[in-house]
């Protein structure tokens, strides 16, 4: 609670001391994250300083990626993959905050502008999929924001950003344990009158730290010698376990 406070105290100054043009400040309490194997998530905190009421609104998006969204279907009772469609520019992770509903902040128009919600997000068909529209290609991306926020790494948590008075604001951003590498963005807005009066972005970093980096660098950057040493373990896995059976036996 000390730090929390240390943090919001000096955005507060930070804010008084920049030119009247200044209307939002903020930061995070860290732009690094570092996974290693007993990773299972972590807050971060997120704080900041407005020059007069308003509403704050926060994006979190992470890297994108290409995903494939497959249909299933009944055939002789049994149920098979059916058609798929693949989507690119998708966020690997998103989460919005804000002070408020956001019905009750933004006009419809205005979040879709921002992307201030799941359902603004706008995903792109990738290359080689087959020709899908309309009512049945919204039904694959609703499908894809449904199965995003099952893992946990699509939510929104309207009314979780806090107000201390007028002008001193917080927040904490859930970074889950399946949460992928990568930079983020940290999009925040200043709202007043139903309309973005200014806003600021912060770079967020996470990034595999000790064995988990050296085996993620050696599979994209030395596949073969990946793949030969990945078989060789199964091999002596397999092997060990045989020695250890036939003991017992």
């Amino acid at each position: 609670m000390r730090r929390t406070w240390s943090l919001l105290l000096a955005v507060f100054v930070a804010c008084a001391a920049q030119p009247a043009a200044a209307q939002l400040e903020a930061d995070l309490s860290s732009h690094l994250i570092s996974i290693t194997s007993n990773f299972t998530g972590t807050e971060l905190l997120l704080f900041g300083a407005a020059d007069g009421p308003g509403d704050i609104v926060v994006v979190v998006q992470g890297p994108r990626e290409t995903l494939t969204v497959r249909r299933k279907q009944r055939v002789a009772g049994v149920w098979l993959n059916g058609r798929a469609v693949s989507f690119s520019d998708v966020p690997a992770y998103y989460a919005v905050a804000s002070s408020r509903p956001l019905a009750q902040t933004v006009p419809t128009t205005t979040r879709a502008q921002y992307r201030m919600g799941g359902e603004f997000l706008a995903f792109s068909v990738a290359a080689g999929t087959q020709n899908i529209a309309g009512a049945e290609l919204a039904a694959f991306r609703e499908a894809l924001v449904r199965n995003k926020r099952s893992a946990s790494l699509y939510f929104e948590a309207e009314g979780s950003v806090t107000f201390v008075g007028e002008r001193l604001f917080r927040t904490n951003i859930v970074i889950p344990s399946t949460a992928p590498d990568g930079t983020y963005n940290v999009n925040i807005y200043l709202i007043r009158n139903q309309r973005v009066i200014d806003q600021k972005t912060t770079p967020l970093s996470i990034n595999k730290a000790g064995l988990e980096r050296a085996v993620h660098d050696m599979a994209h950057q030395q596949p073969a010698a990946y793949g030969v040493i990945a078989i060789a373990i199964a091999i002596v896995a397999g092997w060990g376990a045989g020695v250890v059976f036939r003991r017992r036996g």
